[in-house]
């Protein structure tokens, strides 16, 4: 083995990667805006040097853990740099992990390039707010930019539960329960159905999973308290049919009514790479008006998508027009753009309307 695991996050942390990947048959493998690449000089892992490094993250418990399982969640603080979130798994037979690096600093909403109106989801007192996008795509690190503007501003008790821990919090005006699974509470269902009793002002639920966690979300935020969650979905109607089909159908329309009820704002967002360096925010925003809601609650969520395009005014913006203004600020290319629109047509059309 040429690196030991401590050498390998501390290159992951000086190149300011967002992930490490440890496979046999391959170099230790880093995510660089959103490219994969090795590192220089690292030797190509046998199945015996990956089994030695990934079992060197694990203690004895996670161990037996991983044994049983298969795969394995859990996060990794490191040197005081950073944390990383750590999927140890099995792949053709051999071990293997995955890191996200998570960094010690929570930076603020304008600092990651987000939409002014996250700092109006920041101000509510209650209601149910999803963050969406694809895996890698940044949708931690923009609930924990909101809910440490929370932190500093109000005060609250904030309780998180996540799969593992990733950012982790100081104490501002808030306090701040922060639980994991498996080393905090045995799993998501117990943590939501105790969330209620521990006097929460507002909940973040690092992912919903199944119709458990989407049903808690629910009642949680139908109950006078303000929920963030994450959904790994890409645009605020299939965020809200995924909600809804989750659902036998004897409850569908039962749901409807509570997530019209209670839904605040859906916000759906991209990393793309920056035509200089580094990865940048494009993002779709649905704001829950009148009409949102009642497309909701009707079950026509084939209207949401006009609702968002012609209600720019509300806050709300298409994909495609968040798209459009970083091609024309010259931020971002045109193909990039195309490959990360929805309804590629539109984005085109809209840039020549510019």
């Amino acid at each position: 083995m040429s690196a030991t695991i401590e050498n390998l996050l501390e290159v992951a942390c000086n190149k300011e990667a967002s992930d490490l990947h440890l496979l046999a048959g391959l170099p230790p493998m880093l995510r660089i805006d959103g490219t994969l690449r090795p590192i220089p000089g690292e030797t190509i892992l046998t199945p015996e040097s990956a089994k030695e490094l990934v079992l060197s993250l694990l203690t004895d418990e996670q161990k037996e853990l991983y044994k049983v399982n298969k795969d394995f969640d859990f996060s990794l603080p490191f040197a005081n740099k950073a944390r990383f979130r750590v999927n140890a798994y099995v792949q053709k037979g051999t071990l293997a992990a995955s890191l996200r690096l998570i960094p010690n600093e929570i930076k603020g909403i304008e600092e990651l390039g987000l939409p002014s109106i996250c700092h109006k989801f920041a101000e509510l007192r209650q209601g149910f707010v999803l963050v969406t996008g694809p895996t890698g795509h940044g949708k931690s690190t923009t609930l924990a930019a909101i809910i440490n503007e929370i932190n500093k501003e109000r005060g609250c008790h904030i309780v998180t539960i996540e799969d593992p821990i990733e950012f982790v919090f100081t104490q501002g005006k808030s306090i701040i329960s922060q639980r994991e699974i498996h080393q905090d509470t045995h799993s998501w269902d117990i943590a939501l159905r105790s969330v209620l009793r521990e006097d929460p002002d507002v909940v973040l639920i690092g992912e919903m999973r199944d119709l458990e966690t989407m049903s808690a979300a629910l009642t949680i935020a139908e109950t006078g308290h303000l929920v963030f969650a994450t959904l790994h979905t890409n645009s605020a109607a299939q965020t809200v049919d995924r909600i809804i089909d989750v659902f036998p159908d004897t409850s569908k329309e039962q749901v409807r009514m509570q997530l019209s009820s209670v839904i605040e704002a859906v916000f759906s967002q991209r990393l793309l790479p920056s035509l200089k360096s580094g990865r940048l925010v494009a993002s779709e925003v649905m704001v829950a008006t009148p009409a949102i809601k009642n497309a909701i609650r009707e079950g026509k969520t084939h209207q949401l998508d006009n609702i968002i395009q012609t209600s720019a005014s509300l806050g709300m913006t298409t994909l495609e027009s968040s798209l459009v203004n970083l091609v024309t600020q010259g931020k971002i290319a045109l193909e990039v753009a195309e490959s990360y629109a929805l309804r590629p047509e539109e984005l085109i059309r809209l840039v020549k309307t510019r």
